[in-house]
């Protein structure tokens, strides 16, 4: 009987303790989940931001880049992108992380040629420099994420990059540069809400 009443005397306490551990659980902070959901959320925004930068690109109407509609793609260093749902949604967590990473690796490097040769033929470069920056800030969060995950961050060769010594070729590159983003950002930001869903991220 006296060790029933030290339980029965015993019980609140418990269940204070026992709520207490369940508050510290759900509060406490985890961090590859949470970090990984917020890391998504941050190369949404540099997508976004690159989306606007790239339609910028060349600075020409409608009308003007017309001109350019049949031209064939000579960058072929830049990644052809597969749009197809069932291949996204395929795609594993590392695997799409570290597509992702060589694929902006890849632009951000036309990218910088393309600020170059736009310098040297006297075009603006404003918004190549801000397309720049967007694509490093996106390299570093999928580096990161990979670390994170204990995934090994891929190696990548650069292309050889030939000079432009026109304002007409930068002006046609610029064309090509600024669709192909568009799809890769399209394509991207399709890959992350993949992950999110999968991860069971905020929708953003």
């Amino acid at each position: 009987m006296a060790d029933d009443s030290v339980i029965r005397d015993s019980a609140p306490s418990l269940l204070h303790l026992l709520l207490l551990a369940e508050l510290f659980v759900r509060s406490s902070p985890r961090p590859a989940h949470h970090s990984l959901c917020g890391r998504f959320m941050e190369m949404f925004l540099q997508l976004n931001s690159l989306e606007n930068m790239s339609k910028n690109l060349h600075h020409l109407t409608d009308n003007e880049r017309m001109i350019f509609e049949h031209e064939e793609h000579r960058l072929d260093d830049l990644p052809h992108i597969q749009h197809n749902p069932a291949h996204v949604s395929s795609l594993k967590m590392n695997e799409s992380l570290s597509r992702l990473l060589l694929y902006t690796r890849s632009f951000k490097l036309r990218v910088d040629w393309l600020k170059t040769a736009k310098e040297n033929v006297s075009l603006s470069s404003e918004a190549t420099e801000g397309a720049a920056a967007h694509l490093l800030q996106l390299s570093n969060l999928l580096n990161t994420s990979l670390l994170q995950m204990g995934e090994e961050v891929p190696s990548s060769r650069p292309p050889p990059l030939a000079s432009v010594s026109t304002a007409f070729d930068v002006l046609r590159f610029s064309v090509e540069v600024s669709e192909r983003l568009l799809v890769f950002s399209d394509w991207s930001k399709r890959v992350l809400a993949s992950l999110q869903r999968r991860s069971g991220c905020p929708r953003h």
